[in-house]
């Protein structure tokens, strides 16, 4: 028996990240696939009290089901629906009868290679670049890199029949290899020069730009100046490759993440250099399971299946469960046995399969591409109606509380040495979290770096002028032990309300890791731990790592108001040398915080952990 969709628990937790959605019907069938720029909206719009066109009145009510594939751009998305439209043909989809695919930029084999754009299959001999998301966008790419980069753009015939160079070689953008102006050696090396931009790989032709655009201000001449910037700008556009299309031709990726007692596996499925599909699994978990446990019986459950047998891809990314934070959680990690799982996967394939982490290139934007969807469907589990409420009836028994638990709070403190401190308060009721009801306040009056004064002056402002009774919580859970607990307690003691909240410390283990808490009742006289997989216990959890994200967000916001400095003084590892490289290559500190962390990472000095870095401390969000 199919269970109905819910859309409005389905959205609550959807993100608002750029990514493809694909809507099934009863039969498990993809009837529609569409793009978004922000999920949540734009799947939110179907599902509105009025909906005006009667094509889509009709799709809704098909649906039963709705899977997304989060992306790093809206471009991506665009180009991974277009793949999916293919695969699947949904429905209501418009289908184009002229298979039209996007276009690439390609360098061809020849002993004078040309620069020009493909569309369709690869059958030319070259290296190809892309794709992107129109023609529009590649014919804009030629035309500037012509004024850059000596390399013909003719055709093959107009090429062959030259006996003096063209116009193209007067203008001084094109070198005429077919009249030999140049020699082979040093139009390989052009080439090459153009090959290594389209890679991503060079900043010659930028660095001289910048210094162009320097000079020209230094000289007043703006307009030119402008220009350059805006060479700088485009020139950024032709490095950009899209991920969800790039060079592998059969592979599989394997995205895993693991919250509060529910793993997931996201699978990526690469075929013919595209993503054709994915899908999520979610593991059954004995007790105390290790990551590496549940990877391993997923790999060989999965492609050791008689149906998958003669499926199995040439390649398999798996993620490398040491460098992933929230495996933590499920205790110290070994290694997954990459050899034996080889030997296993190759002798059930009948073809040599090479399964492997990987920690960089193209194949590692995959890995994290499905490591985030990995992610976004442990925290849509956690969410819905079936396992909150399975979590509240078990913290109900293990309270042993005679009326149900319809309304918690927790408590949390932020600051950094005392200062910008910050209390939240998170809000959740018998459907999860109840976000419009959470609450910061900024902590005036206390010496700073006293948890304790600060915890008094947050419960005040939260209970002081409470008169609503269904306002006032069940269970408060307050982070900290004994200490911060005995607080919240002489609080209540002049309690002027019939209704008197039940309350409870959330004490972190010596090491710290998720699992070890213990729950601290009764002035610090009695203390609780629950077996790290009670689904009791990952709702306490849930509801601790809420308060400690909305505080800790709400400091970084608070400390980001008072900067009285250079917002980029403020980033750790970004010095002097790095600010100037930064602000040069970007055009100034509104291109960077329009950029992506891959566009701050091709900044000359600039590493990838710098550049995820520097994104993070200009995009703190709530």
């Amino acid at each position: 028996m199919t269970t109905e969709f819910d859309p409005q628990s389905f959205l609550k937790t959807l993100t608002n990240q750029p990514g493809v959605y694909r809507m099934l019907n009863v039969d498990d069938v993809v009837i529609y696939v569409g793009k978004a720029k922000d999920l949540k909206k734009r799947v939110a719009s179907y599902f509105r009290k009025n909906i005006p066109h009667g094509k889509t009145r009709q799709l809704v009510s098909h649906i039963t089901n709705v899977e997304i594939t989060v992306t790093q751009t809206e471009t991506e998305a665009l180009i991974l629906e277009n793949n999916l439209i293919k695969q699947y043909l949904p429905k209501y989809n418009v289908l184009l009868r002229d298979d039209k695919s996007y276009p690439f930029i390609l360098l061809t084999g020849h002993k004078h290679p040309r620069i020009q754009m493909h569309r369709g299959a690869r059958r030319v001999k070259g290296d190809y670049f892309g794709p992107y998301p129109s023609a529009g966008a590649v014919y804009e790419s030629l035309k500037l890199m012509q004024k850059i980069f000596s390399v013909r753009q003719c055709e093959d015939s107009f090429y062959k029949a030259r006996s003096r160079p063209c116009l193209q070689y007067q203008l001084k953008r094109c070198s005429a290899p077919c009249v030999g102006k140049i020699n082979d050696d040093e139009y390989d090396k052009e080439v090459e020069l153009a090959k290594l931009f389209l890679k991503g790989k060079s900043q010659d032709v930028i660095n001289s730009l910048v210094e162009a655009m320097e000079q020209a201000s230094i000289t007043l001449k703006f307009e030119l100046a402008a220009k350059y910037r805006d060479q700088i700008q485009v020139l950024r556009k032709v490095q950009e490759q899209q991920y969800v299309s790039g060079l592998s031709d059969e592979l599989d990726v394997v995205g895993f993440h693991y919250q509060n007692g529910i793993a997931a596996v996201h699978m990526l499925f690469i075929r013919d250099h595209k993503i054709l599909g994915s899908k999520n699994f979610f593991p059954k978990l004995p007790k105390n399971a290790e990551a590496v446990e549940i990877m391993q019986s997923f790999i060989l459950q999965y492609y050791l299946n008689a149906q998958m047998r003669h499926k199995i891809p040439r390649e398999i990314i798996v993620a490398d469960l040491n460098v992933l934070e929230q495996v933590t959680e499920i205790q110290e990690q070994p290694t997954l046995d990459i050899d034996a799982l080889n030997e296993v996967l190759c002798a059930t394939a009948e073809h040599k399969v090479v399964l492997k982490t990987i920690s960089r290139g193209e194949k590692l934007r995959y890995l994290m591409l499905a490591n985030k969807n990995a992610k976004i469907a442990v925290t849509t589990m956690l969410s819905s109606k079936t396992a909150t409420k399975k979590r509240y009836d078990l913290l109900n028994g293990f309270l042993q509380r005679d009326e149900p638990i319809m309304r918690m709070e927790c408590f949390d403190i932020s600051h950094i040495s005392g200062q910008q401190t910050i209390g939240s308060c998170v809000v959740f009721n018998d459907e999860g979290p109840h976000k419009s009801e959470y609450r910061r306040y900024n902590i005036e009056g206390v010496t700073p770096g006293d948890d304790y004064a600060a915890m008094d002056f947050a419960l005040a402002k939260r209970y002081n002028k409470v008169s609503e009774e269904h306002k006032i919580p069940d269970v408060i859970f307050i982070d900290g032990g004994k200490g911060q607990l005995a607080r919240a307690e002489t609080y209540f003691e002049d309690w002027p309300h019939q209704k008197q909240p039940m309350l409870i410390g959330v004490a972190k283990g010596t090491s710290r890791k998720p699992g070890l808490e213990t729950l601290v009742f009764e002035g610090g006289m009695k203390e609780v731990a629950l077996p790290a997989d009670s689904p009791a216990l990952h709702l306490i959890q849930h509801i601790r790592d809420e308060a400690h994200r909305f505080a800790i967000t709400g400091h970084r916001n608070k400390r980001a108001k008072v900067k009285n400095t250079s917002t980029l003084q403020e980033i750790s590892g970004i010095g002097p040398k790095r600010r100037q490289a930064l602000l040069k290559y970007l055009g100034g500190l509104q291109g960077i915080l329009n950029a992506s962390v891959d566009e701050l990472a091709k900044v000359p000095g600039i590493s990838a952990q710098q550049a995820q870095n520097v994104f993070d401390s200009l995009h703190d969000k709530a």
